[in-house]
């Protein structure tokens, strides 16, 4: 998917905003119904298929637009480096897998909290929204989904390249996370006993603090997280989530990764029992 944006980029008009806007909708355009229809016939090869070999072959086509594992893994390989005092290290490696703020001047507590925002944030993007998608739409659904956050983030930036370019896609990825944004908040809230969090805690700084972040979306999982775990994240000059709460440490980096295989596993098994009734009925 990140190669066909990249193809169609260089083709991309120049000098007329409107134009721009255009091709970034066809990007999207192109780019959902290539994936969607490929999707399609997957879901159908997987129909003619016995009954259990159709559940492994969706299986299996689901996963390749969930990042469970890759965003743990980045996740874990800041906290590593933060556990052998490696600062330096663990500002790279969350500049370079997580975020895209400047990381050169974070302290410890701020490389945590950057962390555990991304995780929270990634949730809803990356795993609970494939699944969602799939839920109502099956292999389409989520292929479609996967593409058109992909366009967002290459394009969606506020910069003389994408600011008209990536204005559709960045507004299209909004609408469509819309609920998976709140739906994740609300998982995160509802898990946050599994991990000695505070229900109540992550319900009200979630109600209270997720409209702040200049996405329409990001605040309500990060702000659910920050509840959950009973901790101040702050993007300094932006926003302050749980203002108030003590400042994150390495054990609550830790925490919001077990938060995070939680809330998937809650939102995981009713997918995996609808896709096996639709498999077998």
């Amino acid at each position: 998917m990140g190669s066909l944006i990249a193809f169609l980029k260089r083709f991309r008009p120049q000098g007329y905003h409107l134009v721009e806007f255009v091709y970034g909708f066809f990007i999207v355009l192109t780019g959902v119904c290539l994936t969607g229809g490929v999707a399609f016939l997957l879901e159908r090869f997987a129909a003619s298929l016995p009954a259990w070999a159709g559940v492994l072959l969706r299986g299996l086509c689901l996963s390749l637009t969930i990042s469970l594992r890759g965003l743990d893994r980045a996740a874990h390989d800041v906290q590593s480096a933060l556990e052998k005092r490696d600062l330096s290290e663990a500002r790279r490696l969350l500049s370079w897998h997580l975020v895209s703020r400047d990381t050169s001047q974070l302290d410890e507590s701020q490389v945590s909290a950057a962390t555990i925002e991304s995780v929270a944030e990634n949730a809803s993007d990356g795993i609970i929204a494939p699944l969602f998608f799939y839920l109502i739409g099956g292999l389409p659904a989520a292929f479609a989904y996967r593409f058109a956050n992909t366009a967002d983030s290459m394009l969606g930036y506020h910069d003389d390249e994408h600011e008209w370019l990536g204005k559709f896609p960045a507004r299209f990825d909004d609408g469509l996370n819309f609920i998976p944004a709140r739906l994740t908040g609300l998982l995160i809230v509802l898990s946050a006993p599994w991990i000695g969090g505070n229900l109540k805690c992550a319900w009200q700084i979630m109600r209270r603090d997720s409209c702040t972040t200049a996405s329409p979306n990001a605040g309500l999982p990060m702000s659910a997280m920050a509840g959950a775990l009973g901790v101040e994240l702050e993007k300094v000059g932006h926003y302050q989530l749980g203002k108030g709460l003590r400042p994150p440490t390495l054990n609550d980096l830790n925490r919001s990764r077990r938060l995070l295989f939680t809330v998937v596993g809650v939102f995981a098994l009713p997918v995996l029992i609808w896709s096996m009734y639709a498999a077998w009925r």
